[in-house]
C-alpha cells in the first residue's frame, strides 16, 4: 500500500530537523505539491488551464518559508508546517496587491502570473492590503482569530482540518471563525461579508 503523502511530510519534517540533509532533497518535491493544492484551491474558480498563478504563488510562498522564520528547520510538525504555509501564502499576495497599487501610482505597472490570484480577490470586492494589515492587528490581539482566518481563507482549509491544524475541536474553530468575521467587520467597514464570508466551503 502506498504511505500517504502527507504522513511523508511529517516523517520527512522530522528527518530535517535531525539534521539529515539527504531528507531536505526528499522534502521538496512533497513540500512544492502540498503547496500547489493550496494554491490551486484559490484558482478553483477559474478555468483549468490558468496554472501560472498558482505556481508563481507556490514559488513565492516557498521562498518565504525556507528564507524566513519559518524555514524548514523551524517546522515542528505537519501542523505546524500548514500553519506557517498559510501565514506565507497570506504574506505573498498582500504583497504583490501592495506593489501592484504603488506600481499602478507610478505609471510602470507590468502583469504578472499573480494577478490570476489578485484579480479573482478584486472581483470579489476583497482589497488584499486592507486585509493584510487587519490580520496583522488580530493576530496581536488573538493570533489563534487569525490564524483560523489564514487557514480558511488563505488556505480553503474546511473547519474539521482547521481544528486539526491546530489542536483544537471543530466548535472552538466555528466560533473563532464567527468571532474572527465580527472582529474584520469592525476593522474593515460594511463589505467585510465579501472578505470573510464569500465563497467559502462549511463542514
Amino acid at each position: 500500500m502506498t504511505q500517504d503523502p502527507r504522513t511523508d511530510v511529517t516523517q520527512l519534517l522530522g528527518r530535517v530537523k535531525n539534521g539529515e540533509t539527504e531528507a531536505e532533497e526528499e522534502l521538496l518535491p512533497l513540500v512544492y505539491g502540498e503547496l500547489y493544492r493550496i494554491a490551486q484551491a484559490q484558482m478553483r474558480d477559474q478555468p483549468a488551464q490558468h496554472t501560472l498563478g498558482a505556481t508563481a504563488l507556490v514559488h513565492e510562498a516557498y521562498l518565504r518559508m525556507v528564507g524566513g522564520a519559518g524555514a524548514s528547520e523551524g517546522w515542528e510538525s505537519r501542523r505546524h508546517f500548514l500553519r506557517v504555509a498559510a501565514k506565507a501564502m497570506r504574506s505573498t499576495l498582500v504583497d504583490h496587491a501592495r506593489k501592484k497599487r504603488s506600481a499602478k501610482r507610478g505609471g510602470d505597472w507590468k502583469p504578472t502570473p499573480l494577478d490570476e490570484l489578485c484579480a479573482q480577490y478584486e472581483d470579489r470586492s476583497v482589497d488584499l492590503v486592507a486585509l493584510g494589515e487587519a490580520l496583522e492587528r488580530l493576530a496581536v490581539e488573538d493570533e489563534q482569530l487569525a490564524r483560523i482566518v489564514d487557514l480558511r481563507f488563505f488556505c480553503g482549509l474546511e473547519n474539521s482540518r482547521i481544528a486539526e491544524v491546530l489542536g483544537c475541536s471543530s466548535r472552538t474553530v466555528e466560533r473563532g471563525w464567527s468571532t474572527a468575521r465580527s472582529w474584520l467587520s469592525l476593522a474593515l467597514g460594511d463589505d467585510t461579508d465579501d472578505v470573510a464570508g464569500h465563497d467559502f466551503r462549511d463542514d
